[in-house]
């Protein structure tokens, strides 16, 4: 059997590539080893000449199916490495999986006659012979059929693919072992981490948030308690680290998190370790009783979506959580041994200079440990994109509580990037605008924000990494950093 080559583009848009692991494609290479399916992961985050390593592979490798993964802002590196792997390998099968195309996919389910979301559908197919929308557990054996469909919806909460709770818990751990995992430099206040995810989709409906639209983002999934401490336990004894970085949309959205907190509690007075972990919580739903339960588990650090700090921001991104809500949950963080990350955003419908100012009062009233300040793009999938309307060339998104607006000018998603998150020394690029705020004005905004914020507060800035460069001689393949592939492959493919 050929092997499948499963392929993580590069994001480099961000200011570190090499720090979270992508898991979603991990655990498709985990549940083709387990249906015996041989499997090779080329992972080019960080990669600066990804280009030149995806091209050196394909022309190496014995696999007839190519599958990438891709978030919206990873766009322009799959589209490219397509057309790489088409150019070299004409013969190869292309397939996209992954947020991007599930945005997508629920944007166009929401126009009512065909429009930009079944364009930039429409865009994929230039690129890519199968299309995933949703779960890829399960469809991507439907995407490696001798005949497969175009278009693959895994995205409906009434279909075969989509992933159920019992399904969820009955699959096996991410294939951590086909990417290097020493090469991600994640670290909890000096311990090296790794990330898992504990459960799938958050039910809030916040404006500017991907995947409203997107049952697989939207409905909840849970893992029992029992199978997330097997696998932290499994990640302890397998890779020696003691850091985990829980990834879940909203850790407390669980209505077992105290529960799952003792347990990972429980399994460090086993095991005789201390564990340092970091996750997301919903800051209105955050409790004393939480709090104390996160801090026995291990945890220090929690990150909060608070986004802003105007009531005027908040009714308009339908946060559900006020500006004292958000403060209250500073507090009952501080009192139980938690530092506070605060994730702020900017360029929603009705910002000004005064919610501007409001947010810097907020951040500087209420001293979070570290924080992070972006502006916002409308994505497929949120109500920001799928609900606006065209208006003498710009997308006009209305909220209708208030009547406030927020303009954007259109992304071709295939070719941008430098919309998601630039570097904070003047690399941001905004693509939205208000009634009172210009793009130009949003930029220079962002960046006084986090100038004087972080004086205010001593909280320096991240510098990044550099990235790492791909290189070969003749006849030498790519290095474990970039390749990885599975003991089936080995024994099957590249046997003397």
């Amino acid at each position: 059997m050929t092997p499948i080559c499963l392929v993580i583009p590069p994001s480099p848009f961000l200011l570190d590539e090499r720090v979270f692991m992508s898991l979603g494609i991990l655990r498709v290479a985990a549940v083709l080893e387990e249906a015996g399916v041989p499997v090779e992961v080329i992972d080019l985050s960080g990669i600066q000449n990804y280009a030149e390593a995806m091209r050196f592979h394909a022309s190496q490798s014995q696999a007839k199916i190519f599958a990438f993964t891709a978030t919206t802002p990873q766009m322009p590196t799959a589209f490219e490495l397509s057309r790489v792997v088409g150019k070299e390998r004409p013969d190869a099968r292309l397939i996209l999986g992954g947020p991007h195309p599930t945005l997508t996919l629920a944007a166009t389910k929401k126009e009512k006659v065909p429009g930009r979301a079944t364009r930039a559908l429409n865009d994929l197919y230039s690129g890519f012979d199968v299309v995933v929308a949703g779960d890829g557990e399960q469809a991507i054996f439907d995407a490696i059929a001798d005949v497969p469909p175009k278009l693959i919806d895994a995205d409906d909460p009434k279909g075969k693919l989509f992933l159920t709770n019992a399904r969820l818990n009955e699959m096996p751990f991410p294939a951590r072992h086909l990417v290097d995992v020493g090469s991600y430099h994640y670290k909890i206040d000096g311990e090296p981490a790794v990330s898992l995810i504990a459960q799938l989709g958050c039910p809030f409906s916040c404006g500017f948030c991907g995947g409203r639209n997107s049952a697989m983002l939207r409905r909840v999934r849970t893992r029992t308690t029992e199978n997330v401490v097997r696998e932290i336990v499994h990640l302890y004894k397998t890779y020696g680290v003691k850091g985990f970085m829980l990834y879940d949309d909203e850790l407390n959205v669980n209505p077992q998190m105290v529960e799952l907190m003792n347990a990972i509690g429980d399994a460090q007075e086993v095991l005789g370790v201390q564990f340092k972990l970091r996750g997301f919580i919903k800051s209105q739903l955050f409790t004393d009783e939480q709090a104390r339960a996160m801090f026995r588990a291990g945890f220090r650090w929690i990150l909060t979506g608070f986004e802003s700090g105007s009531p005027r921001i908040l009714e308009n991104i339908n946060k559900r959580a006020t500006r004292d809500e958000n403060s209250r949950c500073v507090d009952i963080a501080r009192r139980n041994g938690l530092k506070v990350k605060a994730l702020m955003s900017m360029g929603h419908p009705g910002e000004s200079f005064k919610t501007l100012d409001e947010t810097q009062g907020w951040l500087l009233e209420n001293r979070p440990d570290d924080f992070d300040v972006t502006i916002i793009t409308p994505y497929p999938g949120s109500p920001y994109y799928d609900d606006a309307v065209l208006e003498n060339g710009s997308w006009v998104y209305t909220y209708p509580r208030t009547g406030d607006k927020l303009y954007a000018k259109e992304v071709d998603y295939l070719k941008t990037a430098d919309y998601y998150k630039g570097d904070p020394n003047g690399g941001y690029v905004s693509y939205v605008w208000t009634d009172e705020l210009s793009r130009e004005q949003l930029v220079l905004e962002r960046d006084r924000i986090e100038r004087e914020v972080r004086s205010s507060l001593g909280i320096p800035f991240n510098p990044g990494a550099a990235g790492i460069k791909f290189e070969h001689s003749m006849g030498q393949g790519l290095p474990e950093t970039i390749l990885k592939k599975s003991a089936a492959l080995d024994k099957k493919v590249f046997a003397a």
